[in-house]
């Protein structure tokens, strides 16, 4: 009224005119402080109390303001208990704290006695008709209010300006005082004393996960005997599992939710500002700008864009210092005009992003990297005015809540930003939904994409080298006494490289849950590691069989094709080509194959020492192999079912599924190559036998005196398969025991038998020297544990049978042999006449008899 055109030349209003232009001033402020206060939750009537505890707010004293019928009156609240006192008239009954208007007239709630006294003492309007209906949460009603305050004041557009000003350094303050709180309560909470100093360090480092290896030196890696084979490019604490991932995804998951409750109330503001703000008035004064000032008037216009920008840019200053990456602005100038593209008005044409939404013009380095001495400082472009730009914003002390910063926690920060990127869309109103929400969502998954996986692969391949490399990887290690254990905590002796690699891909897999949008990548990286890997591991088993008989002879197409026929390749780790044979298979049949496989063997003769792995440590390396390439092929298999199965964006079908293919098929590839081991091993054993019970065609078996010991060759065989069986015992189970040695029985049982066709004279005492050799065999194979004693008995039962059949006369020769028709070959029944036995007459016509005997 006192603006009047007329009014203004009266001289006595001056005064007054003054004095309420200065109470305007005072008034406007405290609103603007009282809505700043809401803004950040610090409020009485904000939806969440700070959990800050921050004895030096920004806010000091919060002032709410009544409207009433006749004036606009400050209400003081206190910052201790938040409860109200009035600085007006006591005697009001309009504002009598006990009025049961404000308490509803039972006294029960005491929120409503303060929270509604802007309502039912103000100027009924439309606006308070309008509040007093609405099912809109308490908060929001209050925000509402306060913008109402400002438009009747006509001071929305500086209102905007101071608070667009005052944002940035308020979000900076509010997440610096909640680590600092975080932080304190730590402290508090844990006794110092072990978290001081190399101690502490010591003992979160000393943890390893992944693995329980008892009674071994332990960290982020794998340790045996106290040689370190295989260290993470990361420490324990750094590891996917790790306390300091857990502890950076809670930290920001702490501050983006109450980054994303401030929005809320941004939201609010900024569609009241929008939609009392005067488009025209506006037009015009920016006209009459400069370029620059026309920057100026967009970033201190606030605005839903704005405010989302600002909001993001600080979480992304907090996650840059958590990740240890130094942001360098590209210009001085680089947030405003970030800020001038969020604050764009939404229009309803399309936009193709390039330049809505969140801008970010960093670089990335390492910020543990030396400075140069000429006193150049990194600083941190941002705040809300170009002075701020010449200051280096303060970090915010994450430090000291995190055991370890480094890009690798880019794992623990991706869900929870995914999921802030997921809420704020949720929250924005339709109209704004070109803004760019995922603007920080997108710099974590570039960051990922272009400095971390990068960085991993490198990382990560240099371990994977340093394991494979080590002297030790491939030498087998256990202790004398003990033997095979079916887990690694229990013992399992797995070769300490294959361990590493396995140690390894687990983690670069549990990098890939924690991001599982990049899982088809670092499931690439695992399986270049894999295949890096096995080429070692072929190399290390072409060493141990170049050249040698028995790695020649799996080759054969007619030996593999009787080594899958026969049963004792049951055993075989997931025999996948085997089962439907194996499951057709009789016991005549698999006698059968026993017996041509023996025949093919023995027609390999003579054997000759050179073409076998006279090395034990070579016999053991291939068992110890084989074992720990099943294992991995375990751990792959079972790495591949829990792995993430779907990518996020793109297609799923097309990139998740064949890198877990390509696992599964490197899997097969190991389990492969340790089925090659045990067939090695298990032909090399029968190679052996042959090649010392070879010796017996060599000398003549006419004994002066009884025998009292075997022969010199099988004694030499008897303790090789003794000492290789004590040497292979640790590193493989009992069932791959008697797979290896379980082809000795029949092959020996043959091979004696078939010698007799090379003799040409044996008298009595050699026959029971040749019985006391099958003896001496049967016994060693019986202290075999895992072998079927039972089976080796009844082979070598049937050499001797076969040898005291020279015992007998030729007529009673050919008795036996009319009543035993199939217990030998007809070759077989006809050397026992061929051969010489002293003192033994045989008939001209014994041979044509017998035939004549076994053709019926």
């Amino acid at each position: 009224m006192l603006e009047r055109e007329g009014l203004q030349s009266v001289g006595a209003l001056q005064d007054i005119r003054s004095d309420l232009s200065k109470l305007q001033g005072i008034l406007f402020f405290k609103i603007l402080e009282d809505l700043h206060a809401h803004l950040y939750n610090k409020g009485e009537f904000s939806s969440v109390a700070s959990s800050m505890h921050e004895k030096d707010d920004e806010v000091p004293t919060t002032t709410v303001v009544a409207i009433t019928a006749n004036s606009l009156q400050p209400v003081s609240l206190s910052p201790v208990d938040g409860r109200s006192s009035y600085d007006g008239h006591d005697g009001d009954s309009s504002l009598e704290p006990n009025d049961e208007r404000l308490n509803g007239g039972d006294g029960k709630d005491v929120k409503v006695h303060q929270i509604p006294l802007w309502l039912f003492n103000s100027t009924p309007d439309e606006f308070v008709e309008t509040i007093k209906k609405s099912d809109a949460p308490i908060h929001v009603k209050y925000l509402q209010t306060m913008v109402e305050c400002l438009s009747l004041l006509n001071k929305i557009a500086a209102a905007s300006a101071l608070i667009c000003q005052r944002l940035r350094p308020t979000v900076h303050g509010i997440i610096t005082s909640r680590i600092k709180a975080h932080s304190e309560f730590i402290n508090s909470s844990v006794d110092k004393a072990t978290r001081t100093g190399a101690t502490s360090l010591h003992l979160m480092k000393g943890q390893l996960e992944s693995y329980q290896l008892s009674k071994q030196k332990r960290q982020n890696g794998i340790s045996l005997a106290g040689n370190l084979l295989a260290v993470s490019p990361v420490s324990p604490v750094m590891a996917p599992t790790g306390k300091a991932q857990a502890a950076a995804k809670e930290l920001l998951n702490s501050i983006l939710d109450s980054v994303v409750r401030i929005f809320g109330n941004h939201i609010v503001i900024g569609e009241l500002i929008e939609s009392k703000s005067s488009p025209q008035s506006d037009t015009k004064i920016l006209k009459s700008m400069s370029t620059d000032a026309y920057l100026d008037s967009k970033a201190s216009h606030f605005s839903i864009g704005f405010s989302l920008t600002v909001l993001q840019s600080e979480c992304q200053q907090l996650i840059c210092e958590i990740l240890r990456a130094t942001p360098e602005a590209a210009s001085a100038d680089a947030a405003v005009r970030t800020a001038r593209l969020a604050s764009k008005a939404p229009t309803k044409e399309k936009s193709d992003g390039s330049e809505d939404g969140l801008t970010f013009a960093f670089r990335f380095t390492d910020a543990t990297l030396s400075v140069p001495n000429k006193g150049v400082e990194f600083k941190h472009q941002g705040g809300w005015s170009k002075k701020g730009s010449d200051v280096s914003q303060e970090g915010y002390g994450s430090a000291a809540v995190l055991p370890e910063q480094g890009m690798y926690l880019a794992a623990s920060v991706y869900r929870p930003v995914h999921q802030f990127t997921e809420r704020l869309a949720s929250m924005l109103p339709k109209r704004y939904s070109q803004l760019g929400n995922d603007g920080l969502l997108a710099f974590v998954e570039n960051f990922v994409k272009d400095h971390l996986l990068p960085t991993m692969f490198v990382d990560y391949r240099k371990s994977v080298q340093a394991a494979i490399s080590s002297p030790a990887a491939f030498r087998p290690r256990a202790h004398n006494h003990a033997s095979y254990a079916s887990s690694i905590e229990k013992g399992r002796p797995v070769l300490q490289g294959l361990l590493a690699i396995d140690y390894l891909a687990k983690e670069v897999l549990g990098w890939a849950q924690a991001i599982p949008k990049f899982a088809a990548d670092l499931m690439k990286y695992v399986q270049t590691f894999l295949e890096r890997t096995y080429e070692r591991c072929r190399t290390s088993y072409m060493e141990a069989v170049l050249e040698k008989q028995s790695y020649m002879i799996i080759g054969r197409h007619d030996i593999d094709k009787l080594m899958r026929l026969d049963p004792a390749s049951a055993c075989l780790p997931n025999a996948f080509s085997q089962s439907n044979v194996r499951n057709n298979s009789s016991g005549a049949g698999s006698i059968d194959v026993e017996s041509e496989l023996s025949v093919l063997l023995l027609n390999l003769r003579p054997i000759r020492q050179e073409n076998l792995i006279r090395d034990n440590h070579k016999i053991v390396l291939l068992a110890s192999l084989s074992d720990s390439l099943e294992y991995v092929a375990d751990s792959i298999e079972r790495l591949v079912q829990v792995s993430p199965q779907n990518v996020e964006g793109g297609n799923p079908s097309q990139t998740s599924s064949s890198p877990a293919r390509d696992l599964a098929l490197s899997a097969n590839e190991y389990r492969k190559l340790a089925i090659d081991c045990l067939k090695v091993l298990r032909v090399e054993m029968q190679l052996e036998t042959i090649f010392h019970l070879q010796e017996m065609t060599h000398r003549e078996y006419l004994e002066n005196q009884d025998a009292e010991e075997p022969d010199d060759f099988v004694i030499s065989l008897t303790a090789q398969i003794t000492r290789r069986d004590e040497e292979i015992a640790p590193f493989v189970s009992g069932v791959k025991r008697n797979y290896i040695f379980g082809g000795i029985c029949g092959t020996a049982a043959n091979a004696s038998i078939k010698a007799l066709a090379d003799f040409k004279s044996i008298n009595l005492f050699g026959v029971q020297q040749i019985c006391r050799n099958s003896i001496a065999l049967e016994q060693t194979l019986a202290a075999i544990p895992s072998i079927d004693s039972e089976a080796a008995e009844q082979k070598l039962e049937h050499v001797r049978t076969y040898y005291e059949l020279l015992n007998m006369t030729s007529e009673a020769l050919l008795t036996f042999v009319t009543e035993h028709e199939h217990l030998f070959t007809p070759s077989e029944y006809i050397n026992l006449l061929k051969v010489q036995i002293p003192g033994r007459e045989v008939p001209l016509d014994a041979q044509d008899r017998m035939k004549e005997i076994l053709s019926h």
